[in-house]
């Protein structure tokens, strides 16, 4: 039986431990995949495509991961304060953070990544309208400054519902929130190899030497260490179930 949260868990661990054929033994480390669908948009906030969600995983990170419990756990985030009755949360980064284009994550981009979710996300939906501002204290500080107290904040930011709160550059998270971003960065475990991706065929991943995972903790559905064991991911976009379980037992692909 597949479950929703095994697959939520497999993406969100960035394809750590599958099961799969025997094609991985003469191919290195590299993980050749058929997703469930072609991915045609690369935007995980514009649309709500589970397929643009999983391949958002492997490329993106997210401030907290929502474990297994659904408990919120500090993901990109090293800690957080609250303070003036939940009405002031400031919300310290990790040291470290990379973007795939070797700039630092820096809170600003927090703030214009998490603003431009809140317009596509219900939970983000429900947030808006109590926020009074968020900004940053500086390049690894955020704060939110709420009208009133907003119990389930950590919750909605965890929570790995279509649109998730992924992380990216402020100067692509300033796109409008309803036209699709044009470009691919983010500062997960994997890089998205834009000049492989041919929609309706192909899409290839690199591990991403700079990617820090959390340093304690378990892998549990989006939140612990997102430990990258493969060099390379590509996904194959076989649409044909016929096709697509013929190529897994012949080897040709993974999973």
């Amino acid at each position: 039986m597949i479950r929703r949260r095994d697959v939520l868990g497999a993406g969100a661990a960035a394809l750590a431990a599958p099961r799969f054929a025997n094609a991985q033994a003469s191919a290195g480390r590299v993980l050749k995949f058929v997703p469930q669908a072609n991915l045609t948009s690369l935007d995980p906030i514009w649309t709500t495509a589970n397929v643009t969600r999983n391949h958002a995983w492997l490329v993106y990170d997210v401030l907290y991961g929502m474990d297994a419990s659904f408990q919120p756990q500090p993901q990109m985030a090293a800690g957080h304060t609250v303070e003036d009755d939940g009405k002031r949360i400031a919300i310290t980064l990790r040291s470290g953070l990379k973007f795939h284009d070797g700039e630092p994550v820096r809170a600003s981009d927090c703030v214009a990544s998490l603003k431009r979710w809140m317009k596509r996300n219900s939970n983000g939906q429900k947030l808006e309208p109590l926020v009074e501002e968020l900004a940053a204290l500086d390049d690894t500080r955020l704060q939110f400054r709420l009208k009133r107290p907003f119990p389930r904040l950590f919750d909605a930011l965890a929570n790995p519902s279509n649109p998730a709160a992924f992380i990216m550059p402020a100067r692509i998270a300033a796109t409008d929130p309803y036209q699709q971003i044009r470009e691919t960065v983010g500062s997960g475990p994997f890089r998205f190899l834009a000049n492989e991706y041919n929609s309706g065929s192909f899409a290839a991943y690199a591990r991403n030497p700079d990617y820090q995972p959390v340093a304690s903790g378990t892998p549990s559905l989006t939140a612990g260490p997102k430990v990258a064991y493969f060099d390379r991911v590509e996904w194959h976009i076989i649409t044909d179930p016929a096709t697509a379980s013929a190529a897994l037992q012949n080897g040709e692909i993974d999973w």
